[in-house]
Formats: structure tokens, sequence, C-alpha cells
């Protein structure tokens, strides 16, 4: 049986099936949190604590699509350590597998863990949930003080979105036959469904933390395979949708801020080939988003994204078309525009070597060329 583990990198944290010895000068330091697992451990968070200490989570269990033993671990790693501790339990929904979770801070220092409960082995049918801490400073698992669920309710507007902004996408190539609905009209019509559209959107990247308590949680939808925002405008105590990040396959988005105040999204693709990171904008605080662009950059997998100190914007991504045996990091000095610089962080032949979902933190420094 294959065995999968989490491998922390330097400054991003990449999930993975198996794990070779690696000896790339871009990488400052390497290490497992656990050995090798025979079941399945999967979609990575990582948060730097106000204290030092380093806190990820994962989803472990036999299946989040066949099996309810699925739910959410973590580990610390106290600052100025070299080994993490023993893997203890982050969530736990009875009977019900619990997947992709999302770990970070809000502006006030309070701790949030958002999650989904996969209700019916099936991800359209996902529920949000959530913990906040306050009291997390100490060994092992935070003190939990809150636990809800986040419940959206896209209106009418939502499906006069999807309408108008897929008119603004190239026409699709994808074949249908003559007596099938096309992909467009499918979505258009499945968007007028007040049910389907409150319903099924899921975490995955970490949020970005605008001014005044903004809070603009990256989600997305098997369902609609697209995107939207959980938008807070009191630091993550209530919770609204944005206008969806129309395309045909953008999930997963990776946030960043331009100077001007722009909020680029880059997006895995779950689209038609050929697999390409997806691009959007938004110019209104997150509010609503041009209809996604296909980049030139292959994609088989989430891509994670931040603004260094420098100025420059990082991403970390599979860039291949085939698998996720590939992790490369790219550096922009045009916040975005373009990629100058690439460097390979892991590199195999297929099937000896998969690296999955590589979250990042924003490191105390800026990274080095």
């Amino acid at each position: 049986m294959k065995k999968t583990g989490i491998l922390v990198l330097s400054l991003f944290l990449a999930m993975g099936a198996c794990f070779a010895q690696v000896a790339n000068p871009a990488i400052v330091r390497q290490t497992l949190i656990f050995p090798g697992q025979d079941k399945h451990v999967h979609g990575s968070s990582l948060v730097n604590l106000p204290n030092g200490d380093f806190l990820a989570v994962w989803f472990y269990g036999s299946g989040e699509r066949s099996a309810d033993d699925v739910k959410i671990m973590g580990a610390r790693l106290k600052k100025g350590e070299k080994a993490w501790s023993e893997p203890f339990d982050m969530a736990d929904t009875p009977n019900i597998p619990d997947c992709n979770p999302v770990v970070f801070l809000n502006s006030q220092g309070k701790l949030f863990l958002v999650w989904i409960a996969v209700q019916a082995n099936q991800w359209e049918y996902s529920i949000l949930r959530y913990k906040t801490s306050v009291d997390y400073s100490k060994s092992g698992p935070p003190v939990w003080n809150w636990q809800d669920n986040i419940l959206l309710k896209p209106g009418d507007q939502f499906a006069q979105e999807v309408a108008t902004k897929f008119k603004d996408l190239p026409p699709s190539t994808v074949g249908w036959g003559g007596y099938a609905p096309k992909y467009d009209n499918m979505i258009i019509e499945a968007s007028r469904d007040a049910g389907k559209r409150s319903i099924g959107w899921m975490t995955r990247i970490k949020p970005l933390l605008l001014e005044k308590g903004r809070i603009l949680l990256p989600l997305y939808s098997d369902g609609f395979n697209f995107s939207l925002m959980a938008i807070s405008d009191d630091d993550g105590t209530t919770w609204r949708p944005s206008l969806p990040i129309v395309g045909r396959g953008p999930i997963q988005p990776a946030l960043a801020r331009r100077k001007d105040g722009t909020i680029v999204a880059l997006m895995r693709d779950s689209g038609d080939t050929p697999t390409r990171v997806h691009v959007s904008e938004s110019k209104d605080q997150g509010e609503s988003w041009k209809a996604t662009m296909k980049t030139d950059i292959p994609n088989t997998a989430s891509v994670e994204l931040l603004v260094l100190k420098d100025g420059r914007w990082a991403f970390l991504g599979n860039d291949i078309d085939d698998g996720r045996y590939r992790l490369s990091l790219f550096l922009s000095d045009d916040e975005g525009k373009t990629w100058k610089w690439k460097t390979r962080i892991e590199d195999h032949q297929p099937g000896q070597g998969g690296y999955s979902y590589p979250p990042s933190y924003k490191p105390p420094t800026a990274c080095c060329t």
C-alpha cells in the first residue's frame, strides 16, 4: 500500500504521496511531520502563531468519498524545536467525513479553523464549519471557545452574474451531443436553483485579510465547478457571499492584492484541456470578479500565492499536465503580470512522487533569490 505523509519545505508546507531525499539549494530545510501513513492524508494548512510556534492541520482517514472516519488532525512545531509534536485531533463530525481544513489568524489574533463536513460523501453537499480559539499557545491542540457553521445564501444576483459572465468567456470548444444541454447552459440553469447555490461551497486556500476587519475566504464548488468568496466585515463573526468567479473550471482561488487595490485570484483548472492556471481580478474588494482567463502555466492541482515583504509575488504549484510529481516556485516582480523566475522544488518521474496542495504562510522576512 502506498504511504502518505506531510512534508514541510522551508517557507512552504506540501502534502505528498511519497517523498525522496531533496538536494535542492532552494530548500532551506525539510521535515516530515510524521512517518508515512497507510490511510489518506491530504489538504493541509499552516499558520505561524504569535509565540513563534507553527500549527499544521490536514485531513486523515480512509477516504472521504467512501468512509466516514475522516477527521481533521493537527500538529505543532514549538518555536526553536526541530521535531513536530505527535498529531492530535482538531475536528471530527460524528459519522461524516471532515475535509479541507484552513487555519488562520484574524486581525485581532483570534485563531480560526474552517473546514467542510461532507454530507452523503459527496462534495456538492458539503457544509462549511468553523471553530475559533484565543487560547492556543500551549502544547497540544488549541482550546476552542466557539464552533458553528458558515451558512451562505447567494441571491438571484448570483444567477444573473453567471449568465452575464459566461457571455464574457471565449466560445466553448467542448463537444456535446445534439440532444444534450451545453455545459454553459447547464451551469446557468443550475445557478437559478436557490438550493444548489446555497450548499456545497468548500474551503482549500487561506484567506486574504484586508483593512477594517474584512476577510475574503476563498471557496469553490464541485457542483458549479467555479468559485466565490465568503466575505466577513467583522473579523469573522458573520459571513456573506460575493458574486461568483465564473469560468469553465476555476476552483480553489489563491489571492493577492496589488498596490492599486486590485485583488488577483489564481486558480486551479478543473475544466477542459489544456489545463492551465486560471486568473481573475476584483476591483471592489472582492465583491465581484471578472470572468476567468487561462494563463500559459500548466496546472493539475491548486496553487498557493503570497506577497513577499520586498514586494515580489510568489506562487507554488504543479506546473505539469499529467500529475503532481513536479512542484515549482514562481516569482514575479510586476505583481503577477509575468513570472520571470522559476525554481523546481520537486521533480520526479511519473509515479515516483506526488506533491499536492502546497499551503504557504507569510514569512517573517522576504524570500531570497
